[in-house]
């Protein structure tokens, strides 16, 4: 019996991930799924490019609550059989690759985040810099240390803290897990990358986003957040890229030019360990697109371009025969 088929259109930020998804919505019978940590939360829209779209998991937190992967596995996977019963397709979009990973291998019962021991961790990464902490990881979990950067501090914490309250590394709790029932045994997946052909051209696009942004209010939304009296620059949501550095101009630390600076400095890191994240998956059909946005070149399964001129075209073709 044929597996039902699901989708993951992945890519970096301001590829044209959520277009391209919308445009398959407008062509199959299918249902959106946001892959996208930031655009679980209410009232943060514009700085996350939310799309008006209907999607699944978008809107589904305040700002003050925090949203773990375990959870938004567990609320995809369900959603997805959902979307199956109702007799469409699943289609996964967003940049969060660590979410798409973990559908994919899974994960073990790994312990809960301990709160204390969080705290004494980021305690001593902001007094001894992230990079220190990382080395340590290196020393203690070498393995999961080699695939974070050594800015990263939410996975550079966690992985201390599953080791320092476990005893045992968080990759070889991940290792464990991979016998478990994931997503691609239970449906034929399809997954496409789409990126730019050329790494100046997503530079433009995240500038010239970020710049439409502040221009459509994204520090008039961010003001909004930083007035709430119960939300801080320890929270998650609030430590989203750009979140966190209008937040600072707006507490005093830097001044407006700095904070624009540093938020495109970030996206593109951002980008830069997406495209990282891309290159570790197996199977993955990629997508190059033009300045335009337009079809450039593809590395698929489906070799026969043709007159093809968008992504989309090219998508559809590739899982016409799973979606017919």
């Amino acid at each position: 019996m044929r597996k039902p088929p699901i989708v993951f259109l992945m890519g970096p930020t301001a590829a044209g991930k959520t277009q391209t998804a919308i445009d398959l919505a407008e062509r199959v019978s299918c249902e959106l799924i946001s892959v996208d940590s930031v655009q679980v939360y209410r009232g943060m829209n514009i700085g996350t490019a939310k799309p008006s779209f209907p999607h699944h998991l978008i809107n589904i937190r305040d700002p003050l609550e925090t949203y773990s992967v375990a959870e938004f596995a567990e609320d995809a996977k369900n959603i997805c059989f959902d979307i199956v019963e109702r007799g469409k397709t699943p289609v996964l979009v967003g940049g969060s690759m660590l979410y798409f990973h973990i559908l994919l291998e899974g994960f073990s019962n790994i312990p809960s985040a301990d709160p204390a021991i969080r705290r004494d961790i980021e305690a001593e990464g902001i007094k001894k810099g992230w990079p220190k902490l990382h080395a340590q990881l290196a020393i203690l979990d070498p393995n999961l240390a080699s695939k974070i950067h050594p800015n990263h501090s939410h996975r550079i914490s966690r992985g201390l803290e599953v080791y320092y309250s476990t005893g045992k590394q968080l990759s070889e709790w991940h290792r464990e897990s991979r016998a478990s029932n994931y997503i691609d045994k239970n449906f034929e997946v399809h997954k496409f990358a789409i990126v730019p052909n050329d790494r100046s051209v997503l530079h433009d696009r995240i500038e010239r986003r970020f710049s439409n942004m502040m221009d459509e209010g994204f520090l008039e939304e961010v003001n909004s957040l930083f007035t709430r009296s119960d939300l801080n620059e320890s929270m998650s949501s609030v430590k989203a890229v750009g979140y966190r550095h209008l937040w600072k101009y707006l507490s005093n630390q830097v001044s407006l030019e700095e904070a624009c600076f540093a938020s495109l400095c970030a996206t593109r890191q951002v980008a830069k360990r997406q495209l990282t994240w891309l290159r570790s998956f197996e199977n993955l059909n990629w997508i190059y697109t033009s300045e335009s946005g337009n079809l450039h070149s593809s590395m698929t399964k489906n070799n026969n371009m043709g007159k093809m001129e968008k992504p989309i075209d090219l998508i559809h073709s590739s899982i016409a025969y799973y979606m017919g």
